[in-house]
C-alpha cells in the first residue's frame, strides 16, 4: 500500500510548500521593486497563489484538497531548456505542474533547482506520496516513474514507481500522461516537448480521448522532432505551436485570471 501525507488531528491537509511559495512571490517582488528607479510599484507583479484556506492554527495554513486543473509536461533531448522556456512564462498562481524530462538521477535535483530559481512558481523533484499544491511544479526523479494519484478524500498525490522502462525510459513521459488520463481525465492539460523517439505520444493520444486538452511543440523550435511528431501521428495533438508560445495557450486553456500579460519569471 502506498503511503500518504501525515495529517493533522483535525483531518484538514497541510500544504507543505505554501509557505515557501510566498517567502519566494515577496522575494521575486521585493527584487522587482528594487529594480525600479522611480518610486513606485513595478507595472506587473505575479499574485501570490489563491488557495481555499480552512483556517489557521498555531500560524499553519490548512487547505481543502484541490481539485481543479493540472498540467502535465513531458520532454527528453532538448527538453531542459524547453521545459525552462515555458515554466519562466508562468505565473506564480499556476495550478499544479507534473514534469517528466529523460535525466539522470544525479542530475534531477540540480535541475529542479535551476527551475525554482528561474521561476515564479515554486519547482521541486517530486517525492513519494507528496501532496499536490496550486504554484508547484513538480519534476520526476531520475529512478522512478512519475504518476498522479488521487487520496479517499479528495487531492492528489505524487506516487513514484521503480518499475520496469517504458519505451526504454525510467522516468517516462507515457507512464506520467497515461496517469493523468486516468486520475485527472477532462481537468488534464498535457504539453509534450522536444525529444528522439516516441515515449509520451501514447500516452498523450489517451489523455486527449478522455477528455485533457493537448499541445504539442511544432517541429520548427524542437531540437528533435520525435515525441511530439509520433504524438501528432496518432492523432493525439489538438495544438502544435513554437516553444515560445506554449504557456500563452496554456494559460489560455485555464481561463479566468490567467488572460493578463506574460512575461519571464527571471529577476
Amino acid at each position: 500500500m502506498q503511503s500518504q501525507p501525515p495529517q493533522p488531528p483535525n483531518g484538514k491537509i497541510f500544504a507543505p510548500h505554501t509557505a515557501a511559495l510566498a517567502e519566494k512571490t515577496k522575494a521575486r517582488a521585493a527584487a522587482k521593486a528594487q529594480q525600479v528607479a522611480e518610486p513606485f510599484a513595478p507595472a506587473f507583479a505575479y499574485p501570490a497563489p489563491q488557495l481555499p484556506h480552512t483556517g489557521t492554527k498555531s500560524g499553519v495554513p490548512r487547505i481543502v484538497p484541490y481539485s481543479g486543473n493540472i498540467i502535465f509536461i513531458g520532454a527528453s533531448t532538448g527538453g531542459t531548456e524547453a521545459i525552462r522556456e515555458v515554466l519562466t512564462r508562468l505565473p506564480a498562481n499556476i495550478p499544479p505542474i507534473l514534469m517528466t524530462q529523460h535525466m539522470p538521477e544525479m542530475f534531477t535535483p540540480t535541475f529542479a533547482a535551476r527551475l525554482d530559481s528561474l521561476s515564479a512558481m515554486h519547482v521541486v523533484e517530486a517525492q513519494q506520496g507528496e501532496l499536490i499544491e496550486p504554484g508547484v511544479a513538480y519534476l520526476a526523479p531520475g529512478h522512478s516513474h512519475l504518476l498522479i494519484k488521487k487520496m479517499d478524500h479528495g487531492g492528489y498525490i505524487c506516487e513514484l514507481a521503480r518499475s520496469e522502462p517504458v519505451n526504454r525510459h525510467r522516468p517516462s513521459v507515457d507512464v506520467l500522461f497515461h496517469s493523468a488520463a486516468e486520475v485527472v481525465g477532462r481537468l488534464a492539460i498535457g504539453v509534450l516537448l522536444t525529444g528522439m523517439g516516441k515515449d509520451g505520444a501514447v500516452g498523450m493520444l489517451h489523455m486527449m480521448k478522455s477528455g485533457a486538452w493537448t499541445i504539442a511543440q511544432d517541429q520548427a523550435s524542437c531540437v528533435v522532432y520525435g515525441m511530439p511528431r509520433e504524438a501528432f501521428l496518432l492523432g493525439g495533438v489538438k495544438e502544435v505551436v513554437p516553444i515560445t508560445e506554449i504557456a500563452s495557450r496554456v494559460l489560455l486553456r485555464l481561463g479566468g485570471g490567467f488572460h493578463g500579460r506574460i512575461e519571464s519569471a527571471r529577476v
